[in-house]
């Protein structure tokens, strides 16, 4: 028998008196070796709830040999160790979590499914979905795409085939970029920011690592164009931006410098070669002491966050111009490289970019929304257009956001760890799962969220990647004491009257409709109209759903005490 016993503890009391048992061994006494190697064959969470019991296990299935074991089972391919401070439990994890997971919009049943998993991936740090395929990035550079994936079932569902096969697109990539619309029916071609080994280089002793974009058919994975850029430039990110005969490629550098070029995706499939100009952007000319983090883009604006959390904007078209910014004052048709500066009250750690709105997190986990309201898609609670970050007060932490064409996503966590989508804005088309008619407020979508989710697309089907990785995870502060907001609703607290004004209305709709299945869809719809926090959203339509089955075998027509 042996028994799990410390030695501070001493012997358990009355062990002298147990006959036929043996002596108790602790488990303390074997070598560490012999513990790893067994550990290392539970399941991870097995692994992770030993590891929680006491202070030994904690040592002993935290140490790399049991992670190293359990990554080359998990990845019987990777021989070398990540990177970080705990590189084998970082690998491990990351592949014990990654998937990629859908859910159809259209269809009868409702219900999440996952991809086929590329067995060579090395975790999942990015995807894209294109018309035909999906693509992943994996965290050692391998470029991955799911051929002929998608297929409609008899019951108007997509799944995946079973039988599907997985395609290395390239290797050594850092990231790729496509057509910036929220449709993937426009993604045409994939361009690929990727490192390559060069021969030949003049004054080199041998060969030479150099950046380049690589532009690939995305129906058949077909290579068709490619740059090759200096030595000296080492570049991390690359988004699209314009129209397709003047497509935009904006490169940001390792320094935080941004520099751009343009070609004419037109004329890629054609067999001849042309030189193109790469040249500084202006955001990074007027103002050379901005570091840029990262960017986003649609087909008319970019967004770019530097290494201070500020937020600067370029606008190409005066639609989409007016449709953010409420005006066309500063709009200058001449100079649509103008970077403009948003004014916020806090750092910006990561944004969502849509066609005429967007969304903002900062370091306090607070959402800022901006731009056109038309659907709700900002989910302010009314449908009025914001021409300033606009803060979103009854939602916070969100692990990721989307913003779309007119409806906006937000993935977070619950207090048990669970992970739940929010939506607002138009619902037309399943783009809400559960809310056909769409809401001006974020509000429970009916999606089954995978517990390790980081990341969601949401085109002409809903995506969810899930990833975990141990070293990188957003980490909000907490919100100063002189900045916390009242604990009363922001309408109420700036317009008390209005709101009192509102709720009036708002009885006097529900007392126009003439039965009480009626009076009940208006008053589910008046709730999500209100500014409420979302669990308090949920408690109302749970309430009234149990309302209005209890009131089922009452006639509509013949109103009783009780309705």
């Amino acid at each position: 028998m042996v028994k799990r016993s410390c030695p501070s503890c001493g012997p358990e009391p009355g062990g002298e008196e147990k006959q036929g048992r043996g002596s108790p061994v602790s488990v303390q006494l074997f070598p560490p070796e012999l513990v790893e190697h067994i550990i290392s064959f539970l399941p991870v969470r097995d692994v992770i709830a030993l590891g929680r019991t006491c202070h030994y296990f904690h040592q002993v299935c935290d140490a790399e040999g049991v992670w190293r074991r359990i990554c080359h089972k998990l990845s019987p391919r990777l021989r070398e160790q990540g990177s970080g401070v705990r590189p084998w439990k970082r690998a491990a994890i990351l592949n014990y979590t990654k998937g990629l997971y859908f859910q159809a919009f259209g269809g009868r049943r409702r219900c999440v499914s996952k991809s086929v998993a590329p067995l060579l991936a090395h975790g999942y740090r990015r995807f894209l979905p294109t018309k035909d395929h999906v693509f992943i990035l994996d965290y050692v550079g391998t470029l991955f795409f799911l051929k002929n994936a998608l297929v409609s079932s008899t019951l108007g569902q997509i799944q995946w085939k079973r039988a599907c096969r997985y395609v290395v697109l390239c290797r050594g990539a850092k990231d790729f970029a496509s057509d910036p619309r929220c449709d993937t029916v426009y993604r045409k071609y994939l361009y690929v920011l990727a490192t390559r080994e060069q021969s030949g280089v003049v004054g080199a002793t041998g060969n030479r690592a150099c950046d380049c974009v690589e532009v690939y058919l995305q129906s058949s994975g077909q290579r068709v164009f490619k740059m090759t850029f200096h030595h000296s430039m080492s570049f991390k990110q690359i988004v699209l931006v314009g129209q397709e005969t003047h497509r935009a490629l904006l490169l940001l550098t390792e320094e935080g410098k941004i520099y751009s070029l343009v070609v004419n995706e037109t004329q890629l499939d054609q067999p001849r070669s042309y030189t193109v100009q790469l040249t500084l952007r202006k955001v990074s000319r007027c103002l050379p002491h901005l570091r840029v983090t990262c960017m986003a883009s649609n087909q008319s604006s970019t967004l770019y966050i530097t290494d201070q959390g500020g937020v600067y904007f370029e606008v190409h078209t005066p639609g989409v111009y007016r449709d953010l910014f409420g005006t066309l004052q500063a709009f200058d048709p001449l100079d649509q490289q103008m970077p403009l500066a948003l004014s916020l009250p806090a750092k910006i750690l990561f944004c969502a970019l849509g066609y005429n709105h967007l969304g903002l997190v900062d370091e306090f986990g607070r959402i800022f929304m901006q731009g056109n309201n038309r659907y709700g898609q900002l989910g302010t609670g009314d449908k009025m257009d914001r021409g300033e970050p606009t803060q979103v007060h009854y939602l916070q932490c969100p692990i990721a956001m989307w913003c779309g064409l007119n409806h906006s996503l937000v993935l977070s966590q619950s207090s048990d760890f669970s992970k739940e989508l929010l939506g607002c804005g138009c619902g037309a088309g399943g783009r809400l799962p559960g809310w056909p008619k769409g809401s001006a407020s974020f509000v429970r979508l009916h999606v089954k969220v995978p517990l390790c989710a980081c990341s969601l697309c949401s085109t002409r089907e809903l995506y969810m990647l899930s990833s975990h990785d141990i070293e990188h995870h957003t980490a909000y502060r907490d919100l100063p004491a002189s900045r916390t907001p009242e604990p009363t609703g922001a309408c109420a607290s700036q317009d008390p009257g209005g709101a009192a004004r509102a709720c009036k209305e708002y009885l006097i709709q529900i007392h126009s409709c003439p039965t009480l299945q009626e009076r009940m869809e208006k008053m589910r719809e008046i709730v999500g109209w209100m500014p409420l926090m979302a669990a308090q959203k949920d408690f109302f339509w749970e309430a009234l759903d149990m309302l209005q089955r209890a009131a089922g075998g009452v006639s509509p027509g013949s109103p009783t005490r009780e309705s």
